[in-house]
């Protein structure tokens, strides 16, 4: 079998808020293991934002004050081979360094990939999905721009510390929407070649088959078809 990577980039500051509001819920990660590197992380190297249960009503200030909270820069991380940098382990290198290396390898990884998407493109997801696989979905995608996220109302400061926080997903997402729209415009191109070479040789064939006819009709006929064809041209 052929196994593919893809996945769905979404504006980090809408991606932030979104996740800040299914915490608020009462969602949590306690299930997932972050594997690395063959082991899970210590408590020390990945500590909790919370001390009970779940995170239940936190703020959006108390939810941006935790230094460690697993949803600044998510999707480089969730992206970039952690093993690079030592996993959790944020003694293992200087946190420049630590930061160019995950950036880096999640843009890689990205390139990589045999498809990604982008959620405030749905129609172009679409069409590339659908180029790249040779599938076709039943009904269009649909642009959603009313989510939890986008009825959150934040002042300017707040967006500013957000960018701030998850400044590794801004960079990639930078380089995600240059990257779709380069493979946008490519597909696009290259299905206008192909159409246009289909209807050349679609013309080719047609011309063809009346060049093969025409020989085998007698002088009458060939009359006839003339002064049909110029009573036709009076008429155009």
């Amino acid at each position: 079998r052929n196994f593919y990577y893809i996945t769905m980039l979404r504006d980090p500051v809408s991606r932030y808020l979104s996740e800040w509001k299914h915490v608020q819920r009462g969602a949590t990660w306690k299930t997932s293991l972050h594997m690395c590197d063959g082991r899970s992380p210590t408590p020390d190297e990945l500590p909790t934002c919370y001390p009970g249960d779940d995170w239940s009503g936190v703020s959006l200030r108390e939810f941006m004050d935790c230094s460690y909270n697993l949803a600044n820069n998510r999707q480089v991380r969730m992206l970039a081979d952690l093993s690079l940098v030592g996993c959790y382990n944020l003694t293992f290198m200087n946190e420049s360094e630590r930061n160019t290396i995950l950036l880096q390898s999640a843009k890689n990884n990205l390139k990589n990939m045999a498809f990604f998407g982008l959620t405030e493109f749905q129609r172009k997801t679409q069409f590339l999905f659908e180029r790249t696989f040779n599938l076709k979905f039943i009904s269009p995608f649909t642009q959603f721009n009313i989510t939890r996220a986008s009825n959150v109302e934040i002042n300017e400061g707040a967006r500013q510390r957000i960018e701030e926080l998850n400044f590794l997903d801004m960079q990639l997402y930078e380089y995600a929407k240059d990257l779709f729209q380069q493979r946008y415009h490519h597909t696009k191109q290259l299905v206008h070649q192909r159409d246009r070479q289909k209807r050349r040789e679609e013309r080719r064939l047609q011309r063809g088959h009346r060049a093969h006819r025409w020989p085998k009709e007698d002088a009458a006929t060939e009359r006839t078809v003339t002064e049909d064809y110029n009573s036709q041209v009076v008429r155009w």
